[in-house]
């Protein structure tokens, strides 16, 4: 638990700082007549649009399940998809997400390989969208930002998106070669986590050797002609997920009396969604509310610049936290898995 709380505590600290020194950097009297004229309305809907879009991903998770034979609840779905964002808040790069979604998928009675199938081909289906509208966002903002260090950044996120890619897509097309390789990281790693007796390591290969086996056997059967509608499912849903999220964006924009071009809006999340991708802080705290800064100063006023960040990442990660803990540890009550995962 001290694991997770000093995460929580890390993540928090650099987002309240960084939110603060954004709000102190772009504040002045402009700013005053800016909150002044709020419009709160316009905030709760945004705060709702982020509620679909949990109700969206929880249909992404239950259709993509159901193609591979196994039906979970919309109830269980919304409280999988939900419970994940706490431990994405709290991890580098959101990766914690994937495995509390894989655990929970696994209670249910879901063999591990093809709850990794279906958690993975998620991700997968996201950053085939995300670096497929990389281009398009960059076209959009061209000659509009002239800071050469988001620049690098941008870039570095998409090639660790793509390399992450490359690694799942490398993994399905050669199942072989990725066992392989994972034995021989397995038998090097056994004996550093005290499995290094020939019965345990027999017994820990055996498991591993099963699980990627029914992980393969489910991505090619998301493949096969029968089970197609399944994927395109799961493709319209990772649309129907992205278009509500970046939503979001321009509802807080009206309430804060901000009305900018659609299309320079969505542009900027897409290259955010890079930004946020470089797991080089827990959540993205501080990427996000510094690369947003410069991001959003596009199309928002100096004046608004530091209220839309913290209203936007108020509802992106706070708002996550919130929703996430609630799930995990009132409802779920999963907090010992979630112990075992940040240790």
């Amino acid at each position: 638990m001290n694991k997770l709380k000093k995460w929580l505590i890390v993540s928090l600290l650099i987002s309240l700082v960084s939110g603060i020194v954004v709000l102190i950097l772009t504040f002045d009297t402009g700013t005053i007549h800016g909150l002044l004229s709020i419009r709160p309305e316009y905030i709760v809907a945004a705060a709702c649009i982020h509620f679909l879009s949990y109700l969206v991903w929880g249909m992404r998770l239950r259709g993509m399940c159901k193609t591979l034979g196994y039906k979970i609840s919309n109830a269980r779905s919304f409280q999988i998809v939900t419970s994940s964002t706490f431990a994405a808040s709290v991890t580098p790069s959101s990766m914690g997400g994937e495995p509390v979604r894989i655990h929970l998928l696994h209670i249910d009675r879901m063999p591990l390989g093809k709850a990794s199938a279906v958690v993975l081909g998620e991700r997968l289906l996201d950053g085939i969208i995300i670096l497929s509208l990389a281009p398009f966002s960059l076209y959009v903002l061209r000659g509009v930002m002239e800071d050469p260090g988001i620049d690098a950044l941008l870039i570095t996120a998409e090639f660790f998106l793509l390399g992450v890619l490359v690694l799942v897509l490398y993994a399905v097309w050669k199942p072989e070669a990725t066992r392989r390789m994972t034995m021989f990281f397995v038998k090097r790693i056994a004996p550093f986590v005290g499995a290094g007796t020939d019965a345990r390591l027999e017994n820990i290969i055996s498991k591993v050797d099963y699980e990627l086996e029914n992980f393969h056997d489910s991505i090619f059967l998301f493949m096969k002609k029968e089970k197609r509608k399944g994927l395109l499912y799961g493709v319209l849903n990772t649309f129907l997920f992205w278009g509500v999220e970046f939503s979001m964006l321009y509802v807080i924009l009206i309430g804060l009396n901000q009305y900018p071009n659609p299309l320079v809006v969505i542009a900027s999340q897409v290259l955010m969604v890079l930004l946020m991708a470089i797991p080089a802080t827990p959540g993205a705290s501080g990427i996000a509310e510094f690369g947003a800064t410069t991001i959003f100063s596009v199309f928002v006023s100096s004046s608004l610049l530091g209220i839309t960040v913290v209203v936007w990442r108020a509802l992106t990660f706070y708002m996550n936290l919130l929703v996430g803990g609630f799930v995990s540890f009132r409802i779920l009550k999963d907090t010992e898995m979630m112990k075992k995962l940040l240790r």
